[in-house]
């Protein structure tokens, strides 16, 4: 997308098929049990990694033009 707000939504939608990928995985393999776990680790992680980015480019005041960031508000700027 053209702003980073749009690609850590991509980042997101990405890791979410994946997640979904690997359970159907499991089915195929009929390693369910073992593929679940693996899938959820990396929904967590997926999780953990967009909060992160997210919380990165807010301080950077990148996500959106002209907005400002939590420190500027506080400060009244």
């Amino acid at each position: 997308g053209p702003t980073v707000l749009d690609r850590i939504v991509g980042a997101g939608v990405i890791g979410t098929k994946t997640t979904i990928l690997l359970c159907l995985m499991g089915l195929i393999y009929k390693r369910i049990d073992m593929f679940v776990d693996i899938a959820l680790a990396y929904a967590l992680l997926n999780f953990i990694a967009t909060l992160a980015a997210a919380k990165f480019f807010r301080v950077r005041k990148s996500i959106m033009p002209g907005a400002k960031s939590f420190k500027d508000r506080e400060m009244g700027r």
